[in-house]
């Protein structure tokens, strides 16, 4: 469990945070195997013996004061008896984690029989668009073949495919048998049969260890939907067909109920991955994808607050009708049309799974993406509390999960893996703030429960039988991380303890809020104002603003890159980059709807150094593939001229390019050899990302650039085209220093 704040030693009260300019909260990544330190959680069980105040609920944690009978809460004060059984075991504090440590990590019991627990066999189903093309097929089926070689010995899988019919997949027998029931065109029709009465659903999920090569075989029979089976459907009566043909969100909905009938006995959570080419356009939940072509600019409509959110709730309610049948959905969207992503979010992220976005398959990462998700370890039904002692409260929170309908700052998280990264801001509960005097200091306490998936353990595959394979074990467990903050006794202090990247990400969450309730045009100037407040607080407190006779002096004294102040220096230049960002541009400069929501839903869920990389990338320079002679480069065509080296490596997260400058010595080896350490940094890099990116060789004078020099931002213009100019980052802190002035006259 990763915790990263903003400011590591808290504003003493109300008038000294708002005086800094600065967020205050935290970011918190709970399923990480280790904290932001690199040091893991100490292990123990019994969890639910673990002692709690009666007053806050708090968990007992290092930070308490124990006696022989009782212990006082480090979040509230409240004095607490011990149980006999805990005065018995905290005897021996040596051997008890939350004696030792502040971060715990205990297995709690399960309710339900040892039978019940045994049969918590994983579920996954991928759900296939056949009104598309074969490239998309091909591609699908090179991603569920890399998928199966993931999935873990007693897994169950179904496959089954949607046009304007369902198609059901039975790869138990000799040969791959398919059963279809046609979908209803209009938007309130139902099935004429439930899934179940088509196949039963145990016939539908296949063991993956005994059917992997059937299944397999049952890819290689997808084809796309053609005119002429359309046509000949159309013929005996359903003319309906010919206006379209991907029922998705009938689809899904049976797909849902199908599989909820097993749900908590079969399996305690199904996985389903859903295929997607273009925009739904068949059936319930079909989408009207010409709102993208409207001409908004005569209509005086802002186009990207129109396109920004969903025009129907039936994917937000079916995404509920998902949790409700243990269902995670992951959408992979591999089309360059208006798809409405917008819309079919939710299905996803509020279902506790994810959304990638390609726009062909020819440059897609699919497959990669697929085999790296399931290879990774991920809990499910899983509760997220953050508590804090008396004097401060959270405030918002943000991230992809729901809140608890009746208890305030309890989220619920279907599936989290451990890249996933959560974020609040704090409030003080009154005007009162933190005691100078007393030696209390502030504490946060954060607590995850969650539940995981445990294989059979102490057998290889080939000495389980057919009837152990399928024996996963369910494991419930309880994850506690207290944590205990100095205050700053001044607002250097603030200042000298500011984390930019956590400082970002609070700015991220929030700007992604204001873009989606008030538009693009709101979420800009939002940024761009708290830049001018932060900067004129600065300048105010360190007195760098002179007054004549009365009148504070103009803006030549004004410091607008924070120079007296080494953690605040990076925070003009990720403002102008995330002003920059696709997240944040205009319509018109031809950002397309559906990407702006994927970097919604991928910022949203990104740690803080992972978003300082998707939104300033690094750059780095080599003197030779083995010779790193710059570790980081400002995003300039100054920098790229001045340095002098020939190699350039750029990190923008979803994509990393290495660039020989026109200039390299044709004796250097283009692309980098295998071994060399250019290399070995690059496959570091790809290993550690919760996503596949995109890797590019570019050299300078022969290959198109455009790639790379799109990323050299602080020559563009913050508000234009993106084309270098005059303009750029330089103009961007002349005219914050000009709102500064304007601001504090």
């Amino acid at each position: 469990m990763a915790v990263r704040a903003t400011v590591s030693r808290f504003p003493i009260d109300i008038d000294a945070q708002e005086a800094s300019g600065l967020p205050w909260g935290l970011t918190v990544t709970p399923f990480a195997a280790k904290d932001e330190n690199g040091i893991g959680p100490a292990y123990g069980s019994n969890g639910h013996l673990l002692p709690r105040c009666e007053n806050c609920y708090a968990y007992f944690n290092t930070y308490c004061e124990l006696d022989q009978w009782a212990w006082s809460c480090s979040l509230c004060g409240t004095l607490n008896g011990l149980p006999s059984d805990a005065i018995a075991r905290y005897s021996n504090p040596q051997s008890i984690p939350e004696m030792s440590s502040s971060f715990i990590d205990l297995e709690l019991p399960l309710d339900g029989s040892e039978e019940e627990m045994t049969q918590a066999r994983p579920v996954y189903v991928a759900a296939i668009d056949i009104s598309s093309s074969e490239e998309f097929l091909e591609h699908t089926k090179s991603a569920l073949l890399a998928a199966l070689e993931a999935l873990s010995p007693g897994a169950l899988f179904g496959l089954v495919t949607f046009s304007h019919k369902i198609g059901l997949y039975d790869v138990q027998g000799p040969i791959p048998v398919l059963k279809n029931v046609c979908i209803p065109p209009d938007a309130e029709g139902s099935l004429s049969l439930e899934l179940e009465d088509v196949m039963p659903l145990l016939q539908f999920l296949a063991p993956v260890e005994t059917c992997k090569d059937r299944i397999a075989a049952a890819l290689e029979t997808l084809r796309p939907i053609t005119s002429w089976e359309r046509s000949s459907e159309a013929a005996q009566g359903l003319d309906s067909v010919l206006m379209g043909g991907r029922g998705f969100g009938t689809a899904m909905e049976a797909l849902f109920n199908y599989l909820g009938s097993e749900f908590g006995n079969t399996f305690a959570l199904a996985r389903v991955f859903a295929f997607l080419s273009g925009p739904p356009d068949y059936g319930r939940g079909q989408l009207d994808t010409s709102r993208y072509g409207e001409q908004y600019a005569s209509k005086r409509v802002d186009a990207d607050r129109a396109l920004l959110p969903e025009q129907t709730p039936f994917y937000k309610d079916l995404a509920t009708i998902a949790v409700q049948s243990g269902v995670c959905v992951d959408l992979f969207a591999v089309t360059n049309e208006y798809t409405d992503l917008a819309s079919l979010k939710f299905l996803s992220i509020e279902s506790g799974g994810s959304l990638f976005l390609y726009s062909s398959t020819d440059d897609s990462t699919l497959p990669q993406d697929m085999f790296r998700m399931l290879n990774r370890p991920y809990a499910f039904n899983c509760v997220l509390r953050l508590r804090t002692s008396t004097e401060f409260k959270p405030g918002n929170s943000f991230g992809h999960f729901f809140p608890d309908p009746q208890y305030e700052n309890l989220q619920h998280i279907i599936c989290c893996d451990s890249y996933a990264t959560y974020a609040y801001d704090f409030d003080f509960a009154d005007n009162t703030g933190f005691s100078r005097h007393s030696g209390e200091q502030p504490v946060v306490q954060i607590a995850f429960q969650y539940t995981v998936v445990v294989p059979p353990e102490g057998l290889s595959n080939s000495e389980m039988s057919s009837s152990s394979r399928g024996k996963h074990t369910l494991q419930r467990r309880l994850r506690i991380r207290t944590m205990q903050f100095g205050t700053a006794r001044n607002i250097n202090e603030i200042y000298d303890s500011v984390d930019h990247e956590v400082v970002l990400s609070l700015l991220v969450h929030k700007v992604i809020l204001a873009s989606l309730e008030d538009g693009v045009r709101e979420g800009r100037a939002l940024l761009h104002d708290w830049l001018v407040i932060l900067t004129a607080q600065y300048n105010d407190a360190f007195n760098l603003v002179q007054y004549k006779n009365g009148n504070k002096s103009m803006s030549s004294q004004i410091d607008i890159t924070f120079s007296q102040c080494p953690q605040l220096e990076p925070l003009p230049r990720l403002v102008f980059a995330l002003l920059r960002n696709p997240l944040l541009r205009f319509h018109e400069e031809g950002v397309h709807p559906d990407y702006r929501i994927y970097l919604q839903c991928l910022f949203s869920v990104l740690d803080p150094s992972s978003l300082h990389c998707g939104i300033y990338p690094a750059l780095m320079s080599y003197s030779t593939p083995d010779t790193l002679a710059y570790p980081r480069h400002s995003l300039s065509r100054a920098a790229l001229i001045t340095s002098g080296s020939p190699i350039f490596f750029l990190d923008a997260y979803t994509t990393l390019i290495v660039f020989y400058s026109s200039t390299a010595d044709p004796s250097i080896p283009f692309p980098p050899p295998q071994d060399c350490v250019l290399r070995k940094t690059i496959n570091k890099v790809k290993q550690e990302r919760s996503i596949t990116p995109k890797l590019m060789f570019i050299r300078g004078g022969q290959d198109d650039a455009t790639a790379f020099e799109n990323y050299l931002i602080e020559e563009q213009d913050v508000d234009g085209s993106g084309f270098a100019s005059a303009m750029g980052f330089v103009s961007f802190l002349d005219d914050i220093s000009q709102r500064v002035t304007e601001y504090m006259k």
